[in-house]
Formats: C-alpha cells, sequence, structure tokens
C-alpha cells in the first residue's frame, strides 16, 4: 500500500507539472503570435501612463508571464517617439501618490518636456499628493495641468532619508564586526560597525539630500511658474488640504480620475478620442536610422550573469560581470554599431565583476566603438568604475555617483555562538591566512594587516583608474574621493561628470561622438537580446529548486526582531562587496 501511494503521488506531481509546462508553453507562443504584428493606432489617441505601480530604470523585454512593465528609459523613449506622431494628440498620466527615485522623477519630468515640444498637451490626475517626498510631485510637475481628486490631501514636505545601524544589535550579541574601509566617507562600513552616524557619514548624506531637494525645488518652481522660495515655504506648511493646494498654485483642477478622461477627450475635439496605454503604444514604435546600441545594467554588480528578476522565483535584479561583458563584445563586433550607451543605475558590488566590466568598455573602445555613459537613478561605487573610461559620461542631476572607495571585512561569530553552546573547531593547513574568512574566528593581528593591505591595493587602483579615465590629477581624485557620494549636479563641478542630463542627452553626445548628423533619426539596439521562452524555462525551473532551499532557510528564522536583524546584518556581507556604496533609503 505505500508504495502504491507514492506511486499515485509520483504520477500526480509529474502531471502537475506537465500540465504547468503546457500552459507556460501555450502562453509563450500566444505572446510569440501576439507580437508578430504592430498594433495599430487610431486618429485622435491619447496615451495614458500609470505612474502608480514601482518602476524600474530599464526592461530586458517580456517574460513568459507577459509585458513587463514599463520602465523609465522606456517612458523616455516612447514619448520621444509620439511627440512627433499626428494621431497622438496628448497624455494623460496617473501620478504616484508617494514616491520613486529622484533621478527617476527627474528623468520622466524631463520626457514629459521634450513630448510637450511638439504642441501636445499633457494632463496628470493624482488621488492625493500623500506621501511627504517630493519626487511623485517632480514627476509630473511640468504637466501643462495637475488635477487632484478633491476630498485628499498635499502632503509634499521634502526628503528623508532612513540609515539602519547594526553596532548595537552586533554589541548585544558579542558579534565582533571587523570592517576596512577607504575611507571615512566610505558609509556603508558604518552601517555594519556604528551605532548612528558618524560626522563624515551625517555631512555627506546631509550634503547629497539637499543638493536634491534644492534641484526639485528649481525646477518644481520653474514648472509651476511660482518662485523657489514660494516653493520652499509651502512644501515647509504641509499637509495641505486639496483646496488649498489648488489656490496656492501647486496644482491646477479638482476632480475625479473620470472626470479628467472627459476633460482629456474635450482638449482633443472629438468626443470618441481613443486612449492607448503607453506600453501598448510602444510596441507599434518604429525607429530607422544609424544604430547606436544600448547595453543596460541595473542592481548590485555581481560576478556572473545578470538577472532581471522577471522569475516569480527571483526577483532580485542584478548586473552580471559576464552578461555585460557579452554585450560589449557582441556590440563591438557588430559593424552597424556607431557608439555605444551604457545605462548604468547600481549602488556597485563585486570588485571583480566591476574590473571585468571596464575592460570589456576599454575593448570596445580599441574596435572603435565610442563608449557614452548614461547614468539612473545612481551609478555609484561600483558603478561608477566601470563609467571611468567611457568617452563621456551624462548624469542627472539628481543622480547619485561617486562613493570613489572600497569596503570589506567580516563578522566573526565565535562569541555569538558561545551564548547558544554552539562550537566550531577548526584545523588549519598552510599558511595563516588561510583561516582569514572564517566566519567563526576573528582576524588575527597579520590576518587584518594583509587584508587590509589588499583593500588598500583596490582603493589604489581605482583612484588610478578615474584620474587616467578622467583626466584629473591623482592627487586631486583622492580628494574627492574618500568613498564619498555626489549627486550628479556636484559631480559634474568636481569633472567626475561632463553632461547633465538623462537618455536623450546621452543619446546626442553619442551622435556627436560617432559623427552622426545632429538632425538625423537613430535606433537603439539592445544588448544583450532579451531572452527567448526556451532560456527563461530554464532558468525558472533552475530558479524553482533554489526557492526551495530558500523557503528552508526562512523556516530557520525565529520571530526575535534582534535576531533577524543580526542575520540581515551577515546577509547583507555574504556577497563580499567592495566597491558598494552606501544609498539610504529615502522617503
Amino acid at each position: 500500500m505505500r508504495q502504491f501511494l507514492i506511486t499515485v503521488l509520483g504520477v500526480i506531481v509529474g502531471l502537475g507539472i506537465c500540465f504547468f509546462l503546457f500552459f507556460i508553453l501555450l502562453f509563450g507562443m500566444a505572446a510569440a503570435v501576439g507580437s508578430s504584428s504592430k498594433p495599430t493606432v487610431a486618429t485622435d489617441t491619447v496615451l495614458s501612463l500609470d505612474l502608480r505601480a514601482g518602476i524600474r530604470d530599464h526592461s530586458a523585454g517580456d517574460s513568459i508571464f507577459g509585458p513587463t512593465p514599463l520602465s523609465v528609459v522606456d517612458i523616455v523613449q516612447t514619448l520621444n517617439a509620439a511627440k512627433s506622431d499626428s494621431k497622438i494628440k496628448g497624455l494623460l498620466i496617473r501620478a504616484n501618490g508617494y514616491g520613486m527615485a529622484p533621478a527617476s522623477a527627474e528623468e520622466i519630468r524631463l520626457a514629459i518636456k521634450d513630448f510637450q515640444t511638439s504642441g501636445k498637451f499633457v494632463v496628470a490626475h493624482s488621488q492625493g499628493f500623500e506621501g511627504t517626498a517630493f519626487m511623485a510631485y517632480h514627476a509630473v510637475s511640468a504637466a501643462d495641468e495637475i488635477w487632484q481628486q478633491d476630498t485628499t490631501g498635499f502632503a509634499v514636505s521634502g526628503i528623508r532619508s532612513e540609515t539602519p545601524f547594526y553596532g548595537g544589535v552586533a554589541e548585544k550579541y558579542d558579534a565582533k564586526v571587523q570592517m576596512e574601509q577607504f575611507y571615512e566617507y566610505k558609509n556603508a562600513a558604518n552601517v555594519y560597525k556604528e551605532k548612528g552616524f558618524t560626522e563624515a557619514h551625517r555631512e555627506s548624506t546631509t550634503s547629497m539630500l539637499t543638493s536634491l531637494y534644492n534641484t526639485a525645488i528649481s525646477q518644481i518652481a520653474v514648472d509651476r511658474e511660482l518662485g523657489e522660495e514660494k516653493v520652499r515655504s509651502l512644501f515647509k506648511a504641509s499637509p495641505h488640504s486639496a483646496e488649498s493646494a489648488l489656490e496656492a498654485g501647486l496644482i491646477d483642477k479638482l476632480g475625479h480620475f473620470v472626470d479628467a478622461q472627459d476633460y482629456v477627450k474635450e482638449k482633443t475635439g472629438n468626443e470618441k478620442a481613443k486612449f492607448k496605454s503607453l506600453q501598448a503604444y510602444s510596441e507599434s514604435v518604429t525607429k530607422s536610422g544609424a544604430t547606436i546600441a544600448f547595453i543596460g545594467g541595473q542592481g548590485p554588480v555581481v560576478m556572473g550573469n545578470s538577472s532581471d528578476g522577471s522569475s516569480p522565483f527571483n526577483q532580485n535584479v542584478s548586473m552580471g560581470g559576464d552578461t555585460i561583458s557579452k554585450a560589449f563584445e557582441a556590440a563591438a563586433k557588430d559593424d552597424k554599431v556607431k557608439a555605444i550607451v551604457f545605462r548604468v543605475s547600481t549602488p556597485g558590488g563585486s570588485a571583480t565583476a566591476s574590473d571585468q566590466i571596464l575592460n570589456s568598455v576599454n575593448r570596445a573602445q580599441e574596435a572603435g566603438k565610442p563608449v557614452i555613459i548614461s547614468m539612473g537613478q545612481y551609478a555609484a561605487s561600483g558603478g561608477y568604475y566601470v563609467s571611468a573610461n567611457a568617452d563621456k559620461i551624462v548624469a542627472l542631476p539628481s543622480t547619485i555617483t561617486g562613493s570613489i572607495g572600497v569596503l570589506g571585512g567580516k563578522i566573526a561569530l565565535r562569541d555569538t555562538y558561545a551564548k547558544i553552546g554552539y562550537n566550531v573547531e577548526a584545523i588549519d593547513i598552510g599558511g595563516e591566512y588561510v583561516g582569514a574568512y572564517s566566519s567563526d574566528e576573528p582576524f588575527t593581528q597579520a590576518q587584518q594587516a594583509a587584508y587590509r593591505s589588499q583593500m588598500e591595493d583596490i582603493y589604489n587602483d581605482f583612484t588610478s583608474k578615474v584620474a587616467e579615465g578622467r583626466d584629473i590629477p591623482l592627487d586631486r581624485v583622492r580628494e574627492i574621493a574618500k568613498g564619498r557620494v555626489w549627486t550628479g549636479e556636484q559631480a559634474k563641478t568636481r569633472g567626475l561628470v561632463d553632461e547633465l542630463g538623462g537618455l536623450r542627452k546621452a543619446i546626442e553626445v553619442a551622435k556627436a561622438a560617432a559623427e552622426i548628423d545632429e538632425d538625423k533619426n537613430v535606433k537603439l539596439k539592445i544588448f544583450p537580446r532579451p531572452k527567448t521562452t526556451q532560456q527563461q524555462l530554464e532558468e525558472l525551473f533552475g530558479q524553482s529548486v533554489q526557492a526551495q532551499n530558500d523557503l528552508a532557510t526562512l523556516r530557520e528564522i525565529v520571530d526575535m526582531p534582534e535576531v533577524q536583524s543580526l542575520l540581515e546584518l551577515r546577509a547583507r556581507l555574504e556577497d563580499n562587496q567592495e566597491l558598494r556604496a552606501e544609498i539610504p533609503e529615502i522617503k
């Protein structure tokens, strides 16, 4: 009987997997058939854009579970194409009520302004700007009219960041945190070993947030035709009711979203005007002209392949050294490619993978392809490392960049284990350094000195590459390095960035570098090519095994907040990401 039940269970599981595969493949074939023909666009069409969901910097194509949401890059490119389409009359935006990355908000604003140059209208509707951060409002401040649902609030008041510190957790559980940082502004190290801000950490974070705030205030004041001091005073006086926000000029009209839809139809002069999502419209866009390669890297820099987050078992996004290097190699060999735009949106990560990517940039340049960096939300630490040798660097004023520095270390848990009677015994054969990476034993004095020397070599190499790539004296680089993060605005004044602007500016710079007439159209060719259905399926079932392992690990986590904090602290160090910037959560 026992064997019979096992057999029946096996058959049921097998059938379940077969049905799952069948539906996945059926969906993939349907998507392929659906994408074989371009959708049509009706006369008097209004594009719609919903910013309320989370938004990534750039996407990697459709997944087997359907189209991925529009990214910042998609929005920029699609609106740029739509501005010359006579069938498109305007744009209706559903505003995010809470927030997004400052640079993403700024680039969406630039895309709106670019779209408006054709004379087309932009109307934004919000069901309340309830979040206190300015980014959601900043993203749509350039709209011709901003609507807000009455009975909702306008709470926009500024910017706030929250940084977790685990020093107290480590102290409470006798965990020995041993970190090396180059230098005092490499604030990611402080997260592990301090209980609060150091003077340098507080200084750099305050400076960064102030720069972001001032940039937003300046641009919002221009968009809303209000003085900067007026905007500041209104933000300081938040929260406002929808009625008082209207009276102050922060918004233009009150009403529900359906009212805004009716109003937009009236603006087209055709009561039968159609709405079409920006995502659906993007599928109809075709581009011709000289070819510029687009290589995208977002998320932590890691060794191996990139992860695009499309799998339900692995929604992490990462920038893999192997994937990016292969993309550069393919673009460099493509005779049609005249230049490469490398979109970087990462807080950094592995020094080894960052160096691998930088080498691929150099090889593409040697093959005669100009490389232009377009910095997204952030391009810090390893993100700046991979950018340093590019022909030109373009960043948004709100991009977080720099953090030219290195950190590394470990948490020794010997005394923590002793509290619960757990013991680890080791036998070493070889040199003293063989036990340096033990998560149990602290560094010996000799091990720590040797480890610090390794970190110092990476720092010296990093600053030398920046000095050479940016043509800045080494002494000056080391003065503005020390692990300090800068906004794009601050970085430009220090020679770390060449131009301020978003993706469209980077494409302009790439055209100039490739000697393409500025009035000529170009098409972006994405490298690496989007994954096929088969490749996604292979990854999906590979990740399902990993998901089971992850679930087993999660069951081991107890509910005590202190223990969870300690586990999180260890997890942050597992990847040994030496070239990583501390990017505080901004609210």
